[in-house]
């Protein structure tokens, strides 16, 4: 297993929309060991595949003592929603804004064998499984964000000095890159928001 590089908002993995898994075999599940223990160095919640480099529908996550991953998810959300939670993303370090999302999902896809996996949440695993799915589909959480949130957010990351808290944060996690086991955590957002992926709360 490695700890690997997390793409930063900007790289255009990010805004593709990830292909479906097709194959199932050692890659995969190299893929699936390297995402969880990525996802544990920098304590986040989720992590979409997207998020280090490699465009396919592949998620972990690690949500209140729930963890595990799901590959091809289909999400069915309840049709009412949780209130509004700050939401921060591994892939926009340094941020977090209220983000709205459906109260209650069931997830449904494979495990890194092809077996049937469903997994049904509320709240913040709701929310994980939410994040991570939008960063399969090329979405980000402030594409989500309206009104003032989304001004300040934009303005935010097109600001000068953004690049140079971007630069930190990947500097930080280089001294973990490649390595086989974990380092310090960091990367989540700053206003108190859990970091998924993808996205505490991609």
């Amino acid at each position: 297993m490695a700890i690997l590089n997390i793409r930063i908002i900007g790289d255009p993995v990010l805004r593709t929309v990830a292909d479906p898994v097709t194959e199932f075999g050692p890659e995969l599940a190299k893929l699936v060991a390297d995402m969880t223990e990525t996802m544990e160095d920098v304590d986040g919640a989720g992590l979409a595949a997207p998020q280090i480099g490699v465009s396919q529908r592949v998620f972990t996550y690690r949500v209140g003592g729930v963890d595990g991953h799901i590959i091809n998810p289909v999400l069915e959300n309840s049709d009412d929603f949780q209130p509004d939670h700050v939401e921060g993303c591994l892939s926009i370090p340094g941020l977090g804004f209220p983000v709205r999302r459906f109260r209650a999902t069931k997830v449904t896809g494979v495990d890194l064998h092809g077996n049937p996996v469903t997994v049904e949440g509320e709240g913040m695993l709701a929310r994980c499984f939410q994040h991570e799915t939008d960063h399969l589909d090329g979405i980000l959480y402030t594409d989500r964000l309206e009104g003032e949130d989304r001004k300040t957010a934009l303005r935010s990351i097109r600001n000068a000095n953004y690049e140079a808290i971007t630069e930190r944060t990947t500097a930080k996690r280089a001294k973990t890159v490649g390595s086989s086991f974990g380092g310090s955590s960091f990367g989540g957002a700053s206003s108190g928001g859990s970091s998924f992926g993808g996205g505490s709360t991609a």
